[in-house]
């Protein structure tokens, strides 16, 4: 008989234990389905006054996308060094942002090639063996081709020139 009393208490006892559970699990649910209507529902509107603030930011331009303009032949030319004269080829692309700007690089193309040939052929070769001799060499094309294009061009066109593929003999 002891065995009748204790399935007599357990009931009791489970009968707690199942609304306990049943309370819990509930709670899990409405908790799972606010949780998962908030994120599907996406963001909520901003006030007047939020896109008020938000304006100056959305004034300002967004970048565009970079564009890489190809010299449509790379550029030979002789540089003067102490021991003897070297011949050098460097193929060039321009980084420019957006259409516009690759457009305007496009139609000045003789233009950029006159003046990188001209900035190239003022180095020597002892510069050229450098790394620290190529990047100035390339600062300093950078520097020309923009200031010679916003003469002409009232933009900045050029944002980077780039070397890709550079050989000394």
């Amino acid at each position: 008989m002891a065995d009748d009393s204790e399935l007599t208490l357990k009931e009791k006892g489970g009968g707690k234990k199942k609304l306990i559970l049943i309370a819990v699990a509930a709670l899990v649910l409405i908790g799972g389905a606010v949780g998962a209507w908030l994120m599907l529902s996406g963001p909520a509107k901003p006030s007047a006054e939020e896109t008020a603030k938000a304006s100056p930011a959305q004034a300002e331009p967004q970048r565009q996308h970079a564009l890489y303009v190809g010299m449509p032949r790379p550029f030979v030319f002789n540089v003067s060094g102490q021991d003897r004269d070297r011949l050098v080829q460097i193929k060039v692309q321009l980084m420019v942002r957006g259409g516009a700007s690759e457009a305007l690089a496009k139609q000045h193309i003789p233009l950029i090639e006159g003046t990188l040939l001209r900035v190239f052929s003022a180095a020597s070769a002892e510069q050229l063996m450098t790394f620290e001799g190529k990047e100035k060499l390339r600062t300093d094309a950078l520097a020309e081709t923009q200031r010679v294009l916003k003469e002409l061009t009232k933009e900045n066109v050029v944002e980077q020139v780039l070397f890709t593929g550079f050989v000394m003999q």
